[in-house]
């Protein structure tokens, strides 16, 4: 399966430039290397009451110089900062979705190894226990759904603290707060 480039902002550390992330099918099959990149884009969620304090301080000063826009300057943080997290949640769903296929692909030609009959019982006892990692790995890449509903959740909470009058105006925004709100 080609690489996919995933995620070119992935790496979100508050203060840090973007990196450009490339996820191949070997970043899939390395459960370590998968978790650490997961936890690096995690960081946004992480620090998100951090966040809101720079959006609400970077917005006042545009203000106080008229560079700001029209309203409130809460409601342009909230906005501003709703659309990197949802930004940041779309790109961590593509690589687990990538993953998920990538391990998908590899568990199907195993389990079509395994039907050819010139396989010898020692090669498909070897065939039998790399599917078996195979199905461990899909089922690690899976927990990672639902690490990722208790994030957004709780990511939800924080930002609706701080932001409790705001509402998504666009299509997509909407879609992923009624998304991360399907566990209130």
């Amino acid at each position: 399966m080609p690489s996919k480039q995933l995620g070119s902002l992935a790496i979100q550390a508050p203060a840090l430039t973007p990196q450009l992330v490339h996820v191949t099918p070997s970043t899939c099959h390395d459960l370590s290397m998968f978790k650490d990149l997961m936890r690096e884009y995690r960081k946004l969620d992480d620090s998100i009451t951090m966040r809101l304090n720079r959006s609400n301080a970077q917005f006042r000063d545009r203000d106080r110089l008229g560079l700001g826009a029209k309203g409130n300057v809460q409601e342009q943080a909230c906005a501003h900062l709703w659309k990197e997290l949802i930004d940041n949640w779309k790109r961590r769903m593509e690589i687990v979705d990538y993953c998920v296929d990538v391990v998908d692909k590899s568990m199907e030609q195993k389990q079509s190894e395994l039907q050819n009959k010139d396989v010898d019982p020692a090669g498909q006892r070897r065939i039998q226990g790399a599917l078996y990692a195979e199905q461990v790995k899909r089922n690690q890449i899976h927990n990672e759904l639902t690490v990722e509903k208790i994030i957004r959740h709780r990511s939800l909470d924080a930002f609706r603290s701080r932001c409790r009058y705001f509402e998504p105006s666009d299509t997509e925004g909407r879609r992923w707060w009624d998304r991360a709100h399907e566990s209130d």
